[in-house]
Protein backbone atom coordinates (compact mmCIF):
# COMPACT_ATOMS: atom_id res chain seq x y z
CA UNK A 1 0.00 0.00 0.00
CA UNK A 2 1.15 3.57 -0.64
CA UNK A 3 2.48 5.74 2.02
CA UNK A 4 1.21 9.16 2.94
CA UNK A 5 -2.05 11.37 2.45
CA UNK A 6 -2.70 9.29 -1.01
CA UNK A 7 -2.77 5.95 0.67
CA UNK A 8 -5.45 7.94 3.54
CA UNK A 9 -7.78 9.12 0.48
CA UNK A 10 -7.49 5.51 -1.20
CA UNK A 11 -8.93 3.49 1.58
CA UNK A 12 -11.96 1.57 1.20
CA UNK A 13 -11.03 1.79 -2.13
CA UNK A 14 -11.04 -1.42 -4.35
CA UNK A 15 -7.60 -2.00 -6.44
CA UNK A 16 -7.55 -1.89 -9.89
CA UNK A 17 -5.54 -4.66 -11.57
CA UNK A 18 -1.98 -3.51 -12.18
CA UNK A 19 0.06 -2.72 -15.38
CA UNK A 20 3.32 -2.52 -15.87
CA UNK A 21 3.06 1.62 -17.24
CA UNK A 22 0.02 3.74 -16.95
CA UNK A 23 0.31 6.51 -19.33
CA UNK A 24 -1.75 9.97 -18.76
CA UNK A 25 -3.61 11.51 -21.84
CA UNK A 26 -4.47 10.07 -24.77
CA UNK A 27 -3.01 13.25 -27.32
CA UNK A 28 -0.03 12.81 -29.54
CA UNK A 29 2.37 12.65 -26.49
CA UNK A 30 0.03 9.63 -25.50
CA UNK A 31 -0.41 7.55 -28.28
CA UNK A 32 3.42 8.30 -29.66
CA UNK A 33 4.64 6.42 -26.00
CA UNK A 34 1.78 3.95 -26.12
CA UNK A 35 3.03 3.02 -29.86
CA UNK A 36 7.00 2.91 -28.77
CA UNK A 37 6.17 0.94 -25.73
CA UNK A 38 3.98 -1.83 -28.06
CA UNK A 39 6.74 -1.74 -30.26
CA UNK A 40 10.09 -1.76 -28.10
CA UNK A 41 8.81 -3.27 -25.15
CA UNK A 42 5.90 -6.17 -26.12
CA UNK A 43 5.74 -7.91 -23.31
CA UNK A 44 4.90 -4.69 -20.93
CA UNK A 45 1.01 -4.36 -19.95
CA UNK A 46 -0.19 -0.72 -20.30
CA UNK A 47 -3.24 1.20 -20.28
CA UNK A 48 -3.99 5.56 -21.50
CA UNK A 49 -5.79 7.19 -18.72
CA UNK A 50 -8.14 10.14 -20.62
CA UNK A 51 -9.95 12.29 -18.77
CA UNK A 52 -11.63 13.25 -22.12
CA UNK A 53 -14.45 11.38 -23.51
CA UNK A 54 -12.13 11.40 -26.93
CA UNK A 55 -8.68 10.92 -28.40
CA UNK A 56 -6.60 14.28 -30.08
CA UNK A 57 -5.85 16.37 -26.35
CA UNK A 58 -5.38 19.88 -28.03
CA UNK A 59 -6.84 18.77 -31.10
CA UNK A 60 -10.16 17.68 -29.97
CA UNK A 61 -10.29 19.93 -26.80
CA UNK A 62 -9.99 23.30 -29.03
CA UNK A 63 -12.97 23.90 -31.57
CA UNK A 64 -12.58 27.62 -32.44
CA UNK A 65 -12.98 28.73 -35.66
CA UNK A 66 -9.49 28.46 -38.30
CA UNK A 67 -7.85 26.21 -35.54
CA UNK A 68 -4.83 24.73 -37.03
CA UNK A 69 -1.34 23.57 -36.57
CA UNK A 70 1.13 26.22 -35.99
CA UNK A 71 4.04 24.11 -37.37
CA UNK A 72 4.20 21.77 -40.25
CA UNK A 73 2.74 18.40 -40.27
CA UNK A 74 5.91 16.78 -41.38
CA UNK A 75 7.26 17.51 -37.92
CA UNK A 76 4.22 17.33 -35.99
CA UNK A 77 2.54 14.02 -37.35
CA UNK A 78 4.51 10.67 -35.94
CA UNK A 79 7.51 9.71 -37.75
CA UNK A 80 6.12 6.21 -37.30
CA UNK A 81 2.94 7.47 -39.13
CA UNK A 82 3.87 10.19 -41.35
CA UNK A 83 1.67 12.77 -42.47
CA UNK A 84 0.75 12.68 -45.94
CA UNK A 85 -2.19 15.04 -46.44
CA UNK A 86 -2.27 17.94 -48.89
CA UNK A 87 -1.95 20.86 -46.43
CA UNK A 88 1.41 21.22 -44.23
CA UNK A 89 -0.37 23.77 -42.01
CA UNK A 90 -3.61 21.51 -41.34
CA UNK A 91 -6.77 22.18 -39.33
CA UNK A 92 -7.73 20.97 -36.24
CA UNK A 93 -10.46 18.79 -37.25
CA UNK A 94 -7.98 16.90 -39.90
CA UNK A 95 -5.33 16.64 -36.70
CA UNK A 96 -7.81 14.96 -34.41
CA UNK A 97 -8.68 12.75 -37.15
CA UNK A 98 -5.10 11.97 -37.88
CA UNK A 99 -4.42 11.26 -34.26
CA UNK A 100 -7.44 8.94 -33.86
CA UNK A 101 -7.09 6.91 -36.97
CA UNK A 102 -3.23 6.20 -35.70
CA UNK A 103 -4.46 5.09 -32.21
CA UNK A 104 -7.03 2.46 -34.23
CA UNK A 105 -4.63 1.56 -36.77
CA UNK A 106 -2.12 0.53 -34.06
CA UNK A 107 -4.60 -1.28 -31.59
CA UNK A 108 -3.44 1.60 -29.10
CA UNK A 109 -7.52 2.87 -28.73
CA UNK A 110 -8.12 -1.02 -27.33
CA UNK A 111 -5.68 0.67 -24.21
CA UNK A 112 -7.29 4.09 -23.80
CA UNK A 113 -9.86 4.34 -20.25
CA UNK A 114 -11.94 7.31 -21.39
CA UNK A 115 -13.50 9.66 -18.38
CA UNK A 116 -10.14 8.59 -16.11
CA UNK A 117 -9.20 11.63 -14.44
CA UNK A 118 -6.01 11.12 -12.41
CA UNK A 119 -5.86 13.30 -9.71
CA UNK A 120 -2.99 11.88 -7.23
CA UNK A 121 -0.32 9.32 -7.59
CA UNK A 122 1.83 8.39 -4.79
CA UNK A 123 4.93 6.48 -5.12
CA UNK A 124 6.12 3.39 -2.43
CA UNK A 125 10.12 2.85 -2.73
CA UNK A 126 9.33 -0.35 -0.68
CA UNK A 127 7.13 -1.70 -3.29
CA UNK A 128 8.64 0.14 -6.22
CA UNK A 129 5.41 0.98 -7.55
CA UNK A 130 2.94 3.97 -8.20
CA UNK A 131 -0.30 4.12 -6.28
CA UNK A 132 -2.96 6.25 -8.78
CA UNK A 133 -6.15 7.66 -7.80
CA UNK A 134 -8.44 8.31 -10.89
CA UNK A 135 -12.21 9.81 -11.01
CA UNK A 136 -13.82 7.82 -13.09
CA UNK A 137 -17.29 8.96 -14.25
CA UNK A 138 -18.37 9.87 -10.53
CA UNK A 139 -16.17 7.02 -9.07
CA UNK A 140 -12.82 7.22 -7.58
CA UNK A 141 -11.09 4.18 -8.78
CA UNK A 142 -7.48 3.27 -7.90
CA UNK A 143 -4.73 1.69 -10.46
CA UNK A 144 -0.85 0.93 -9.30
CA UNK A 145 1.45 0.68 -11.89
CA UNK A 146 5.50 0.37 -11.94
CA UNK A 147 5.97 3.38 -14.21
CA UNK A 148 4.09 6.61 -14.74
CA UNK A 149 4.38 8.20 -18.07
CA UNK A 150 2.81 11.69 -17.86
CA UNK A 151 1.51 12.67 -21.48
CA UNK A 152 -0.58 15.31 -19.93
CA UNK A 153 0.50 18.75 -21.84
CA UNK A 154 1.66 21.68 -19.99
CA UNK A 155 -1.58 23.53 -19.46
CA UNK A 156 -5.08 23.46 -17.53
CA UNK A 157 -7.90 21.77 -20.06
CA UNK A 158 -11.02 22.99 -18.14
CA UNK A 159 -9.82 26.77 -18.27
CA UNK A 160 -7.88 29.37 -19.89
CA UNK A 161 -6.22 32.81 -18.75
CA UNK A 162 -8.92 35.56 -18.80
CA UNK A 163 -7.48 38.71 -16.85
CA UNK A 164 -10.71 40.98 -15.60
CA UNK A 165 -11.44 44.44 -17.03
CA UNK A 166 -13.43 47.33 -15.26
CA UNK A 167 -16.91 47.85 -16.93
CA UNK A 168 -17.52 44.23 -17.47
CA UNK A 169 -20.88 43.76 -16.01
CA UNK A 170 -22.00 46.59 -18.15
CA UNK A 171 -21.32 45.38 -21.01
CA UNK A 172 -24.49 43.79 -23.25
CA UNK A 173 -22.72 41.92 -25.79
CA UNK A 174 -21.29 38.16 -25.15
CA UNK A 175 -17.22 37.11 -23.79
CA UNK A 176 -16.16 34.07 -25.34
CA UNK A 177 -13.12 32.94 -24.51
CA UNK A 178 -11.45 30.37 -27.66
CA UNK A 179 -10.71 27.29 -25.02
CA UNK A 180 -14.58 27.01 -24.04
CA UNK A 181 -15.84 28.11 -27.79
CA UNK A 182 -19.75 27.78 -27.96
CA UNK A 183 -21.12 25.42 -31.09
CA UNK A 184 -24.27 27.78 -30.81
CA UNK A 185 -22.42 31.01 -30.87
CA UNK A 186 -23.70 32.39 -34.22
CA UNK A 187 -21.18 35.45 -35.51
CA UNK A 188 -22.31 35.99 -38.81
CA UNK A 189 -22.43 39.63 -39.32
CA UNK A 190 -21.60 40.69 -35.89
CA UNK A 191 -19.09 43.51 -35.42
CA UNK A 192 -16.34 41.51 -33.16
CA UNK A 193 -13.00 42.18 -31.50
CA UNK A 194 -10.42 39.84 -31.11
CA UNK A 195 -8.30 40.66 -27.57
CA UNK A 196 -5.00 39.12 -28.45
CA UNK A 197 -2.04 39.09 -31.42
CA UNK A 198 -0.84 35.28 -30.23
CA UNK A 199 -0.85 32.28 -32.50
CA UNK A 200 -4.78 31.70 -31.58
CA UNK A 201 -5.63 35.91 -32.09
CA UNK A 202 -4.03 35.41 -35.68
CA UNK A 203 -5.78 32.16 -36.35
CA UNK A 204 -9.28 33.15 -34.83
CA UNK A 205 -9.50 37.02 -37.12
CA UNK A 206 -8.86 35.62 -40.39
CA UNK A 207 -11.44 32.64 -39.84
CA UNK A 208 -14.26 35.15 -38.37
CA UNK A 209 -13.82 37.76 -40.90
CA UNK A 210 -15.05 34.95 -43.27
CA UNK A 211 -18.68 35.84 -42.22
CA UNK A 212 -18.52 38.89 -39.58
CA UNK A 213 -19.75 42.57 -40.38
CA UNK A 214 -15.90 43.18 -38.97
CA UNK A 215 -13.52 41.99 -36.60
CA UNK A 216 -10.94 44.05 -34.60
CA UNK A 217 -7.73 42.79 -33.51
CA UNK A 218 -7.22 44.67 -30.31
CA UNK A 219 -3.88 43.80 -28.59
CA UNK A 220 -1.62 45.50 -26.13
CA UNK A 221 1.57 45.09 -28.01
CA UNK A 222 2.25 42.84 -31.47
CA UNK A 223 4.20 39.44 -31.98
CA UNK A 224 5.94 38.84 -34.82
CA UNK A 225 3.76 37.31 -37.47
CA UNK A 226 5.22 35.52 -40.36
CA UNK A 227 3.36 34.32 -43.69
CA UNK A 228 4.24 30.78 -44.74
CA UNK A 229 2.20 28.34 -47.72
CA UNK A 230 -0.26 25.94 -46.14
CA UNK A 231 1.15 23.61 -48.65
CA UNK A 232 4.77 22.42 -48.78
CA UNK A 233 5.26 21.94 -52.67
CA UNK A 234 8.73 20.43 -52.17
CA UNK A 235 7.40 18.09 -49.63
CA UNK A 236 4.86 17.19 -52.44
CA UNK A 237 7.25 16.74 -54.98
CA UNK A 238 9.70 14.14 -52.87
CA UNK A 239 6.40 12.33 -52.20
CA UNK A 240 6.11 11.61 -56.31
CA UNK A 241 9.94 11.32 -56.84
CA UNK A 242 10.62 8.84 -53.94
CA UNK A 243 9.39 5.85 -52.03
CA UNK A 244 6.86 6.48 -49.15
CA UNK A 245 9.42 6.34 -46.37
CA UNK A 246 12.14 7.56 -47.53
CA UNK A 247 9.93 10.57 -48.77
CA UNK A 248 8.96 11.14 -45.14
CA UNK A 249 12.01 10.94 -43.41
CA UNK A 250 13.50 13.52 -46.39
CA UNK A 251 10.51 16.06 -45.25
CA UNK A 252 11.09 15.91 -42.04
CA UNK A 253 14.83 16.55 -41.63
CA UNK A 254 14.66 19.10 -44.19
CA UNK A 255 11.86 21.11 -42.21
CA UNK A 256 14.10 20.06 -38.68
CA UNK A 257 17.15 21.85 -40.05
CA UNK A 258 15.58 24.56 -41.27
CA UNK A 259 13.52 25.02 -38.14
CA UNK A 260 16.96 24.97 -36.42
CA UNK A 261 18.77 26.93 -39.12
CA UNK A 262 16.28 30.27 -38.33
CA UNK A 263 16.29 30.15 -34.61
CA UNK A 264 19.86 29.87 -34.35
CA UNK A 265 20.20 32.72 -36.94
CA UNK A 266 17.53 34.66 -34.41
CA UNK A 267 19.40 33.92 -31.35
CA UNK A 268 22.84 35.00 -33.11
CA UNK A 269 21.44 38.32 -35.41
CA UNK A 270 18.56 38.65 -33.72
CA UNK A 271 18.40 42.70 -35.26
CA UNK A 272 19.04 41.49 -38.62
CA UNK A 273 16.01 38.42 -38.38
CA UNK A 274 14.02 40.81 -36.98
CA UNK A 275 14.27 43.53 -40.05
CA UNK A 276 14.01 40.63 -42.33
CA UNK A 277 10.53 39.64 -40.59
CA UNK A 278 9.17 43.33 -40.51
CA UNK A 279 10.14 43.91 -43.86
CA UNK A 280 7.95 40.65 -45.31
CA UNK A 281 5.50 42.02 -43.16
CA UNK A 282 5.53 45.36 -44.65
CA UNK A 283 5.30 44.10 -48.28
CA UNK A 284 2.38 42.34 -47.40
CA UNK A 285 0.70 45.48 -46.29
CA UNK A 286 1.59 48.75 -47.99
CA UNK A 287 0.39 51.41 -45.96
CA UNK A 288 0.09 49.95 -42.70
CA UNK A 289 1.89 51.54 -39.17
CA UNK A 290 4.51 48.35 -39.26
CA UNK A 291 6.50 50.16 -36.66
CA UNK A 292 3.13 50.74 -34.18
CA UNK A 293 1.00 47.52 -35.20
CA UNK A 294 3.62 44.85 -36.32
CA UNK A 295 7.04 45.82 -34.19
CA UNK A 296 7.20 43.56 -30.78
CA UNK A 297 9.42 45.45 -28.00
CA UNK A 298 10.88 41.53 -27.74
CA UNK A 299 13.50 39.79 -29.79
CA UNK A 300 12.75 37.03 -32.84
CA UNK A 301 11.92 33.94 -30.60
CA UNK A 302 11.53 35.17 -27.02
CA UNK A 303 8.11 34.11 -27.79
CA UNK A 304 6.97 31.90 -29.94
CA UNK A 305 6.51 33.23 -33.63
CA UNK A 306 3.03 33.30 -35.01
CA UNK A 307 2.48 31.37 -37.81
CA UNK A 308 -0.37 32.74 -40.77
CA UNK A 309 -0.84 30.10 -43.90
CA UNK A 310 -1.08 31.94 -46.75
CA UNK A 311 -1.06 34.96 -45.62
CA UNK A 312 -4.76 34.83 -44.83
CA UNK A 313 -4.55 37.62 -42.21
CA UNK A 314 -2.62 39.88 -44.25
CA UNK A 315 -5.24 39.43 -46.54
CA UNK A 316 -8.49 40.21 -44.30
CA UNK A 317 -6.56 43.36 -43.70
CA UNK A 318 -5.76 44.43 -47.05
CA UNK A 319 -9.74 43.65 -47.91
CA UNK A 320 -10.87 45.71 -45.24
CA UNK A 321 -12.85 42.92 -43.33
CA UNK A 322 -9.80 43.46 -40.13
CA UNK A 323 -8.47 46.19 -38.64
CA UNK A 324 -5.15 45.84 -36.16
CA UNK A 325 -5.48 48.59 -33.02
CA UNK A 326 -2.57 48.61 -30.67
CA UNK A 327 -3.63 50.26 -27.46
CA UNK A 328 -4.78 49.80 -23.86
CA UNK A 329 -8.08 48.88 -22.39
CA UNK A 330 -9.10 51.74 -20.14
CA UNK A 331 -12.96 50.13 -19.16
CA UNK A 332 -15.81 48.04 -20.77
CA UNK A 333 -19.35 50.08 -22.13
CA UNK A 334 -22.67 48.74 -22.65
CA UNK A 335 -21.98 48.55 -26.03
CA UNK A 336 -18.21 48.25 -26.71
CA UNK A 337 -14.80 48.63 -24.80
CA UNK A 338 -13.62 52.03 -24.33
CA UNK A 339 -10.01 52.21 -24.85
CA UNK A 340 -6.96 54.44 -22.98
CA UNK A 341 -6.74 56.28 -25.93
CA UNK A 342 -10.46 57.43 -25.76
CA UNK A 343 -11.38 55.70 -28.62
CA UNK A 344 -14.40 53.17 -28.20
CA UNK A 345 -14.41 50.44 -30.31
CA UNK A 346 -18.00 48.80 -30.74
CA UNK A 347 -18.62 45.04 -30.56
CA UNK A 348 -21.50 42.23 -30.21
CA UNK A 349 -19.08 39.43 -29.30
CA UNK A 350 -15.88 40.02 -27.52
CA UNK A 351 -13.39 36.84 -28.14
CA UNK A 352 -10.62 36.94 -25.05
CA UNK A 353 -7.76 35.44 -26.75
CA UNK A 354 -5.63 36.13 -23.66
CA UNK A 355 -3.60 33.16 -23.20
CA UNK A 356 -3.61 29.32 -21.30
CA UNK A 357 -3.21 28.75 -17.74
CA UNK A 358 -0.16 26.54 -17.29
CA UNK A 359 -0.89 23.33 -15.28
CA UNK A 360 1.79 20.94 -15.41
CA UNK A 361 1.51 17.33 -14.90
CA UNK A 362 -2.14 17.87 -15.65
CA UNK A 363 -2.50 18.87 -11.87
CA UNK A 364 -1.48 15.55 -10.17
CA UNK A 365 -0.60 15.91 -6.62
CA UNK A 366 2.85 13.75 -6.41
CA UNK A 367 4.05 11.76 -2.87
CA UNK A 368 7.39 10.32 -3.26
CA UNK A 369 7.26 7.19 -0.03
CA UNK A 370 4.53 9.92 1.80
CA UNK A 371 6.55 13.37 1.74
CA UNK A 372 4.25 15.93 -0.79
CA UNK A 373 6.68 16.54 -4.62
CA UNK A 374 6.52 20.03 -5.27
CA UNK A 375 6.94 20.50 -8.74
CA UNK A 376 8.53 24.40 -8.82
CA UNK A 377 11.56 23.17 -6.53
CA UNK A 378 12.56 19.94 -8.87
CA UNK A 379 15.13 20.24 -11.93
CA UNK A 380 14.21 18.72 -14.80
CA UNK A 381 16.65 15.90 -15.58
CA UNK A 382 17.42 15.93 -19.73
CA UNK A 383 13.82 17.35 -19.96
CA UNK A 384 11.99 14.60 -19.14
CA UNK A 385 12.26 13.29 -15.43
CA UNK A 386 12.58 15.21 -12.72
CA UNK A 387 14.97 15.08 -9.70
CA UNK A 388 14.43 12.20 -6.58
CA UNK A 389 10.72 11.41 -8.12
CA UNK A 390 11.84 7.80 -9.07
CA UNK A 391 10.17 5.86 -12.30
CA UNK A 392 7.96 8.82 -13.67
CA UNK A 393 8.41 10.66 -16.85
CA UNK A 394 6.60 13.49 -18.27
CA UNK A 395 6.38 14.27 -21.91
CA UNK A 396 6.73 17.76 -22.78
CA UNK A 397 7.81 19.28 -26.43
CA UNK A 398 10.03 22.12 -27.83
CA UNK A 399 8.67 25.57 -27.30
CA UNK A 400 10.91 26.38 -31.09
CA UNK A 401 9.55 23.54 -32.82
CA UNK A 402 6.86 20.79 -33.41
CA UNK A 403 5.98 19.65 -30.04
CA UNK A 404 5.85 15.94 -31.43
CA UNK A 405 9.94 15.88 -32.03
CA UNK A 406 10.65 16.03 -28.27
CA UNK A 407 7.75 13.94 -27.78
CA UNK A 408 9.19 10.86 -29.46
CA UNK A 409 12.57 11.26 -28.45
CA UNK A 410 11.10 11.15 -24.54
CA UNK A 411 9.01 8.08 -25.49
CA UNK A 412 11.89 5.99 -27.23
CA UNK A 413 14.26 7.21 -24.05
CA UNK A 414 11.98 5.50 -21.55
CA UNK A 415 11.67 2.63 -23.65
CA UNK A 416 15.18 1.84 -23.28
CA UNK A 417 15.44 2.88 -19.41
CA UNK A 418 12.63 -0.27 -18.99
CA UNK A 419 14.63 -2.58 -20.91
CA UNK A 420 17.95 -2.12 -19.09
CA UNK A 421 16.31 -2.48 -15.50
CA UNK A 422 14.39 -5.39 -17.25
CA UNK A 423 18.34 -6.82 -18.52
CA UNK A 424 19.58 -6.31 -14.76
CA UNK A 425 16.78 -7.17 -12.71
CA UNK A 426 16.47 -3.68 -11.38
CA UNK A 427 12.69 -2.05 -10.33
CA UNK A 428 13.69 1.49 -9.22
CA UNK A 429 15.08 4.81 -11.87
CA UNK A 430 15.76 8.26 -10.39
CA UNK A 431 17.86 11.11 -11.24
CA UNK A 432 19.80 11.97 -8.62
CA UNK A 433 21.20 15.64 -8.23
CA UNK A 434 24.84 16.02 -7.46
CA UNK A 435 26.31 16.56 -4.17
CA UNK A 436 26.43 20.29 -4.32
CA UNK A 437 23.56 20.84 -6.51
CA UNK A 438 23.20 22.50 -9.96
CA UNK A 439 23.31 26.45 -10.91
CA UNK A 440 19.32 26.77 -11.07
CA UNK A 441 18.12 28.30 -14.27
CA UNK A 442 14.74 28.79 -15.53
CA UNK A 443 13.40 25.41 -17.53
CA UNK A 444 11.73 28.03 -20.57
CA UNK A 445 13.78 30.86 -21.56
CA UNK A 446 10.68 32.41 -23.19
CA UNK A 447 9.14 35.88 -22.18
CA UNK A 448 5.78 34.81 -23.14
CA UNK A 449 2.72 35.85 -20.36
CA UNK A 450 1.89 31.99 -19.59
CA UNK A 451 5.37 31.49 -19.27
CA UNK A 452 5.64 34.48 -16.72
CA UNK A 453 2.17 33.84 -15.02
CA UNK A 454 3.43 30.18 -14.21
CA UNK A 455 6.95 31.10 -12.65
CA UNK A 456 7.32 29.12 -9.50
CA UNK A 457 5.20 26.50 -10.81
CA UNK A 458 7.47 24.83 -13.54
CA UNK A 459 10.78 22.71 -12.58
CA UNK A 460 13.98 24.75 -13.52
CA UNK A 461 17.14 23.40 -15.45
CA UNK A 462 20.62 23.56 -14.85
CA UNK A 463 23.71 25.06 -16.53
CA UNK A 464 25.13 21.60 -17.92
CA UNK A 465 24.02 18.31 -19.19
CA UNK A 466 22.02 16.16 -18.19
CA UNK A 467 20.38 18.56 -16.25
CA UNK A 468 20.44 20.83 -19.52
CA UNK A 469 16.91 21.35 -21.54
CA UNK A 470 18.04 21.76 -24.53
CA UNK A 471 15.58 23.41 -27.28
CA UNK A 472 17.48 21.38 -30.05
CA UNK A 473 16.91 18.25 -31.64
CA UNK A 474 20.28 17.28 -32.96
CA UNK A 475 21.51 17.61 -29.18
CA UNK A 476 18.29 15.36 -27.88
CA UNK A 477 18.99 13.14 -30.16
CA UNK A 478 22.26 12.39 -29.59
CA UNK A 479 21.21 12.57 -25.34
CA UNK A 480 18.38 10.71 -25.90
CA UNK A 481 18.56 8.51 -28.79
CA UNK A 482 21.86 7.49 -28.58
CA UNK A 483 23.30 8.32 -25.38
CA UNK A 484 23.81 6.31 -22.00
CA UNK A 485 21.31 5.74 -19.90
CA UNK A 486 23.75 4.90 -17.33
CA UNK A 487 24.91 8.03 -16.88
CA UNK A 488 26.21 9.25 -13.36
CA UNK A 489 23.36 11.11 -12.12
CA UNK A 490 20.87 8.27 -12.84
CA UNK A 491 20.44 5.79 -9.98
CA UNK A 492 19.44 2.42 -10.21
CA UNK A 493 18.03 -0.13 -7.52
CA UNK A 494 15.83 -2.97 -7.05
CA UNK A 495 12.74 -2.72 -4.98
CA UNK A 496 12.66 -1.96 -1.22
Amino acid sequence: MAEGLAAERLVGIAPVDHLDVLIVGAGISGIDAAYHLQKRCPGKSYAILEARDAVGGTWDLFRYPGIRSDSDMYTLGFPFRPWTGDKSIADGASIRDYVEETARAFGIDAHIRFRHKVTAAAWSSREARWTVEVEAQGETRRFTCAFLFLGSGYYDYEQGYRPQWPGEAQYRGRFVHPQLWPEDLDHAGKRIVVIGSGATAVTLVPALAETAAHVTMLQRSPSYIVARPSEDRLARRLQRLLPAKAAAGAIRWKNVLLGMFFFSRARKKPERVRATLLKWVGEQLPGADIERDFTPSYNVWDQRVCLVPDGDLFGAINAGRVSVVTDGIERFTETGIRLASGRELEADIVVTATGLVVKLLGGIALEVDGAPVNVGERVSYKGMMLNDVPNLALSFGYTNASWTLKCDLTSRYVCRLLKHMDRHRLAICVARLPAGGVERQPMLDFSSGYVRRAEGSLPGQGAKPPWRVHQNYLKDLAALGLGTVTDEAMEFRKAG
